[in-house]
């Protein structure tokens, strides 16, 4: 079976058309468990999400603030596997039609086998990987793979990357670009900032796959100042923290379906 990597540029294509930004919801599996970390993939594309991530909890992250970090750890304490990660990929694609990602650091994929997980992921309906740690001149096996069954391969580029640096990952990858907002893990931020801007466009001046900006994105408004540059708006502490604040599950399904439909707005502001 092949993986859903059409399905990620048409979505995103067709919110260009709309003249919007994709709004790009991240959750991990397993949080709060596996079948709450399910039902909130549902709630935030219900709330208006166009592309989900779902993150693969990791003991040991490079980019991810203490936010998504608490998360991961009790993801991690409930006995989260990678068939887990499948299954949420599986269940919320067949029950939502939307693309859906997984957000992974390399070492658990090396750990599982490269062929394994590709053709897993494909199989469940997924649409591709977001790879924040591997460096694009190791990443030719994976790539490989991933282009074998259909899964987009998004490399993260951040303000620090040179131009020719930005070229040669942007030549690598596919499905769009994550650009970091800043430098520094994930976490809401009290403003997006100029740096983004400047990014998205010297990433542009590399590639035709859409930009999409993450890290530090909370509000509506934070999200249409990035939708005016960007072509995707990445949001994934916001979302964490008010499943973490609620005082229940339902509380927190409601919390996030909420959110994400303030910021399915904030995308949509002209």
């Amino acid at each position: 079976m092949s993986g859903n990597i059409e399905l990620l540029s048409t979505t995103l294509a067709a919110a260009k058309a709309e003249g919007r930004a994709a709004l790009i919801a991240y959750l991990p599996a397993g949080f709060p468990t596996v079948d709450g970390g399910i039902e909130a993939v549902k709630a935030v594309i219900a709330g208006g999400a166009d592309v989900v991530e779902i993150g693969l909890p990791h003991s040991d992250p490079v980019l991810d603030g203490p936010v998504i970090q608490t998360a991961d750890d009790i993801a991690l304490r409930g006995g989260v596997r990678i068939a887990d990660v499948m299954r949420t990929v599986r269940e919320a694609y067949e029950a939502t039609g939307v693309p859906i990602l997984v957000m992974t650091y390399w070492n658990p994929i090396d750990r599982y086998g490269v062929e394994r997980f590709t053709a897993e992921l494909a199989e469940a309906g997924g649409a591709g990987c977001i790879l924040p740690d591997l460096p694009v001149q190791e990443s030719a096996l994976w790539r490989e793979h991933a282009e074998k069954h259909g899964l987009a391969t998004v490399f993260v580029v951040a303000p620090s990357s040179q131009d020719a640096r930005l070229a040669t990952i942007t030549a690598a990858g596919s499905g769009f670009v994550y650009a970091a907002s800043l430098m520094g893990v994930t976490g809401t931020r009290a403003s997006i900032g100029a740096q983004a801007q400047e990014l998205v466009g010297r990433t542009r001046a590399t590639t035709d796959l859409p930009v999409c900006v993450g890290l530090g994105v909370s509000n509506a408004e934070q999200a249409a100042e990035v939708a005016g540059f960007a072509d995707g708006v990445i949001v994934g502490s916001a979302f964490v923290k008010a499943m973490l604040d609620a005082p229940d599950e339902t509380a927190g399904l409601d919390a996030v379906r909420s959110l994400a439909g303030e910021l399915a707005q904030g995308v949509r502001r002209r």
